[in-house]
């Protein structure tokens, strides 16, 4: 039983309680009425307002370092309505996509953007482009001359440089890519300037040929031709691939899109800007694909994967302990499952710190941790004789090394025992030349060319406006480029 008098201190009559909520209500109504304006903002909370202020903050952060390449080049003009080219042959332009890697003018795209350039030309965007209509409508762009420092037709990426200087986009971390992220393609679809599409990563590393041991990235982000060599970023503004390729029936972008991964540009681009060509770390090892009749004959732990066939001698990994026979397990954490995942793991990697493999001999696993030779190219002893000024063909811009006897015993590969060896690029050439380092200048215009001298002679020779044709060693192969003298 409760107290009476407990009862009594809490009972109070209607009409005292509405008095006092009256009196509560309107002694806050002129505090509630003052923060009504600020606190009426709905949109601070709308999940589509936030990630429209998001992708504009990234837009402005992009645009400035994505550039358009327009590549002047001999080729067909006339196409009949059977789809035969016709024999008539002149200048022609294409257009492609780039984007700042290094501050200080340097630029990456594709390979096939600038392959059998005559004249490589970067459209600018100006240093606040952000995606408004102020800045669409605006026409301060800067149109600035490129040349080529080095490119690798295998991988398709060609390293550009420009005399500006360009705010870069950093590289993401290629292990932190995953499937379902969402990216956004920026470039120049149809010669289409300033364009940007979003999608997402449909797949982290796909393999579009069995034999080959390239992996992309697949993205159902718009790409269409133009595309080529535009970066393909994260929503933090970094470079995860570099836009390469579709594949289309129609011709157009069917979400079947391919770039080469960040990991990759970052290899490439450190190996172009210091040697102008592509080098590749190995331990010295032989690798071969496991077969099923290899694993039962051998009687090796799994009838898959990849098998050390051999390990050089003297080599790091003899030196550490591998041996024929290991089954690879690893290499720097990444499953070894198949040859050309291991080679694309060779061929590009850029660290400075040991190989990690672990591998199966037998039923054991063992670790191993191999530091790793780079392998050289075979001109690279060559191009350390040369001379600023003894060395230099001015109307090429290159500094070139006549192939001797003492050049031939130096250098392996070359087609023939005459020639000029493109051992540098040097400014002040005066007609834009897409020759790289490495290349070996066999003839000019049908002529052998034997010596320096010839070679300069020669140009001297010409006029103004002259056709001139070389006869090309490059990557192994002869092939010729022309061009006009300026």
């Amino acid at each position: 039983m409760t107290p009476i008098s407990s009862v009594s201190r809490c009972q109070y009559s209607r009409t005292q309680l509405l008095l006092a909520a009256f009196v509560i209500i309107s002694a806050c109504l002129p505090a509630v009425a003052q923060r009504s304006p600020v606190t009426a903002k709905p949109s601070a909370e709308d999940p589509l307002e936030q990630f429209n202020d998001t992708v504009e903050a990234l837009v402005k952060k992009v645009w400035p370092s994505v550039v358009q390449i327009v590549v002047t080049s001999y080729g067909p003009r006339e196409q009949t309505d059977r789809g035969e080219t016709s024999v008539i042959v002149g200048r022609q332009r294409s257009v492609g996509s780039g984007f700042v890697i290094d501050g200080d003018g340097y630029i990456m795209t594709n390979a096939h953007v600038v392959n059998g350039a005559q004249r490589i030309q970067v459209v600018l965007p100006p240093s606040d482009a952000d995606g408004s209509l102020k800045t669409a409508l605006s026409a301060r762009t800067r149109t600035v001359p490129a040349r080529v420092v080095g490119f690798s037709s295998e991988i398709d990426l060609a390293l550009l440089k420009i005399e500006q200087k360009v705010p870069a986009l950093p590289l993401a971390t290629y292990s932190q890519v995953r499937q379902g992220e969402i990216v956004f393609a920026f470039g120049s679809p149809g010669g289409l300037r300033n364009t940007i599409t979003r999608g997402i990563v449909s797949a982290v590393a796909r393999q579009t040929d069995v034999d080959s041991p390239l992996i992309y990235i697949q993205t159902d982000a718009a790409i269409n031709p133009g595309n080529s060599g535009g970066p393909l970023v994260n929503a933090k503004g970094e470079v995860v691939g570099v836009n390469t390729f579709i594949l289309s029936q129609s011709g157009g972008s069917e979400g079947l899109n391919f770039a080469i991964p960040c990991a990759t540009a970052r290899t490439v681009f450190r190996q172009l800007k210091q040697y102008g060509q592509l080098r590749r770390q190995e331990i010295g090892i032989g690798i071969q694909t496991i077969t099923p009749t290899m694993a039962l004959s051998l009687g090796l732990p799994r009838d898959y994967g990849v098998i050390v066939s051999d390990v050089l001698p003297a080599s790091p990994a003899e030196s550490r302990g591998v041996k024929p026979g290991d089954v690879l397990v690893s290499v720097d954490g990444q499953p070894a499952e198949n040859l050309p995942t291991v080679n694309y793991m060779f061929r590009l990697r850029d660290s400075a710190e040991d190989v990690q493999l672990v591998v199966l001999r037998g039923t054991t696993q063992q670790s191993f941790s191999v530091p790793t030779i780079e392998v050289k190219s075979e001109f690279d002893a060559v191009s350390s004789i040369t001379d600023a000024e003894q060395n230099l063909v001015g109307p090429l811009g290159i500094l070139g090394i006549e192939i001797d006897q003492r050049v031939l015993s130096m250098a392996k590969g070359l087609r023939g025992p005459y020639g000029i060896i493109v051992a540098a690029r040097a400014a002040g050439a005066t007609t834009e030349v897409p020759l790289l380092v490495g290349d070996v200048i066999r003839d000019l215009n049908g002529k052998p060319m034997n010596t320096l001298e010839t070679l300069r002679s020669t140009l001297r020779s010409l006029a103004p406006g002259a056709p001139v044709t070389l006869q090309l060693q490059r990557e192994g192969k002869l092939i010729y480029l022309a061009f006009t003298l300026d």
